[in-house]
């Protein structure tokens, strides 16, 4: 029999503790035998609205890995909706699997009845691994999904405003270091060319930018390379040791870490990827001790989640585009106040989404 204090530890370490640690309200574990479905919902917050977050597919190692990743990325994106000025709360979804080889019509259509069970309190969207057509197979579950195609009443595929939001606070850090917007003749290095990361790239060389690639499948690289044949692609293991003025991490998390930042030689961290910092208060104020300009990642690539509202509210591309553009004053506006406080810029931003859920929570108090 477990000691108090082991049980203690085991509560605080189990799921429900690891709720508590940034005070998420909800967490459905999601499991299908006849389907191999295997997913977990995270919502973060819901103050500003429902949660909405995209769902990612991913080959975890372990559930603990998947629940840790869920966890974040949830928190992410209530921050992020708070930040862009959008009605909704955060929330998340990892389904455990290889998105190569694991996917079915059945294993989504299976995923989108479990979202549906929340009754409105999720709306789901792309994330890594998934796409317009697996989003299209949620759909025929529930009406608490976005990211459709355009044929069902949808707004498609929300990377390219992702890859325009990025770009454009990308420009706001570099007036921000160099005292101009421009990207021209700046030396790149993206880390991941999938959706988003290819649209970027496609931004960065139509400005004169010089771009060095990395990903871990060949098929992406040679792709981005017959559209842009001027990119560089640089073996993922040598991305952190390039010398370039800005790395943009545009895959998975957590690449801005004790051992990276030891290599990295860029004067800006830019990129599309969530949760970029390993451990955001140790690193964010590395990040800032090393001289390097730092765009908080939900600042950044909030473009997508104003994509997938924009069809929530009725809207169009175009107006997603237009208030994407906006990111560029979003991210001078965090850069300025990180400079007036002398805080990290992650602080600063997260101070910022704070700050308006608390003056929504304390307004839907007062009858």
């Amino acid at each position: 029999m477990q000691t108090k204090t082991e049980q203690t530890a085991a509560v605080a370490n189990g799921p429900i503790g690891q709720m508590g640690v940034f005070d998420h309200e909800q967490v459905v574990f999601c499991n299908d035998n006849a389907t191999g479905l295997k997913a977990i919902i995270a919502i973060h917050n819901t103050v500003l609205g429902p949660a909405l977050g995209g769902t990612r597919m991913w080959a975890y190692t372990h559930e603990s890995e998947a629940l840790t990743d869920v966890l974040r990325l949830s928190r992410g994106m209530t921050y992020k909706n708070a930040v862009a000025g959008l009605n909704l709360g955060g929330g998340k979804a990892v389904i455990i699997g290889d998105a190569r080889t694991q996917k079915s019509e059945a294993l989504m259509r299976r995923f989108g009845k479990f979202v549906n069970s929340l009754s409105g309190k999720y709306i789901t969207a792309e994330d890594v691994g998934i796409n317009a057509k697996d989003m299209e197979y949620v759909h025929m579950e529930t009406k608490h999904v976005t990211g459709i195609p355009p044929a069902l009443g949808g707004s498609g595929d929300p990377s390219p405003v992702t890859a325009y939001g990025v770009y454009v606070a990308m420009k706001a850090a570099a007036k921000e270091r160099w005292g101009s917007d421009s990207l021209s003749g700046k030396k790149i290095s993206v880390q991941g060319v999938g959706h988003v990361g290819s649209y970027l790239v496609n931004h960065l060389v139509k400005e004169g930018a010089k771009v060095l690639i990395a990903d871990i499948y060949e098929d992406r690289l040679a792709e981005v390379k017959k559209n842009n044949p001027a990119v560089e692609i640089v073996d993922g293991n040598t991305i952190y040791d390039q010398d370039v003025d800005i790395y943009a991490p545009c895959a998975l998390g957590a690449t801005v870490n004790d051992d990276t930042l030891n290599r990295l030689k860029c004067s800006i961290i830019c990129g599309a990827a969530n949760n970029q910092l390993a451990d955001e208060v140790k690193h964010g104020q590395l990040v800032m001790q090393k001289g390097i300009l730092y765009a908080p990642d939900f600042v950044v690539n909030s473009g997508g989640v104003i994509n997938v509202y924009s069809e929530v509210a009725g809207f169009g591309r175009e107006y997603a585009l237009s208030q994407a553009e906006n990111i560029f004053n979003t991210t001078a506006n965090i850069f300025a106040m990180s400079k007036q406080e002398n805080i990290p810029t992650y602080l600063a931003a997260n101070k910022t989404a704070e700050a308006r859920i608390e003056a929504m929570a304390s307004i839907r108090t007062k009858r």
